[in-house]
């Protein structure tokens, strides 16, 4: 995690968004003290993420019977 001081002058907001970009964690403090965090977004949401994980095993349904087999 890197902290950054608000007041800082050598780090520009784009230094800053790079760096999340990059996967670094960023905390922006103020008299040292945390007063923020800057997360990077995550496309495609947890939900999104497990409808297509449903739709992929679906998918497959047909190579199996009832019992769990395989056709």
């Amino acid at each position: 995690m890197t902290s950054i001081p608000i007041s800082s002058q050598k780090v520009s907001l784009t230094d800053i968004v790079r760096r999340v970009e990059a996967g670094e964690d960023v905390v922006l403090t103020r008299g040292g003290r945390p007063v923020a965090r800057i997360d990077a977004v995550v496309l495609g949401g947890l939900a999104e993420r497990r409808g297509r994980a449903i739709e992929a095993a679906w998918s497959q349904d047909f190579l199996y019977d009832e019992d769990g087999l395989p056709a």
